[in-house]
């Protein structure tokens, strides 16, 4: 999985937000106060997402609806897998990662391992 481009980003930022299904034109009027994009670019965008698999898409009269297809933290964590995956030495890597991290986040960390283990354990 590549990371999302800058306009990539931006969309994606919007479709998370956002809890309904979003048309090309409801994206852009959210983006348009900040930045000056043409409908047929942000259409280009989100049917290159589309096509990546990062949103899904149905038709609705004449316009497409857009939904992402992961949640945020969802792909967010795929991003992490795939860095684990490319690194040469996984345990490196993540005694690297953790040692990093303040103590609030090695809580965090705590937390979400032992939920990992009991929930494979069931």
């Amino acid at each position: 999985m590549r990371p999302f481009g800058d306009l990539e980003a931006v969309v994606m930022d919007v479709l998370w937000r956002r809890a309904a299904a979003t048309t090309v034109r409801e994206v852009l009027a959210e983006l348009t106060p900040s930045r000056p994009l043409a409908y047929t670019t942000v259409m280009t965008v989100m049917d290159n997402l589309h096509r990546k698999g990062a949103l899904s898409r149905e038709m609705e009269g004449r316009a497409w609806r857009y939904r992402a297809t992961r949640s945020r933290a969802e792909h967010s964590a795929a991003m992490l897998q795939d860095v684990l995956s490319a690194a040469g030495d996984r345990d490196e890597v993540l005694m690297h990662f953790v040692a990093d991290l303040d103590a609030d986040a090695v809580a965090s960390l705590r937390t979400a391992v032992e939920a990992a283990r009991q929930a494979q354990s069931s």
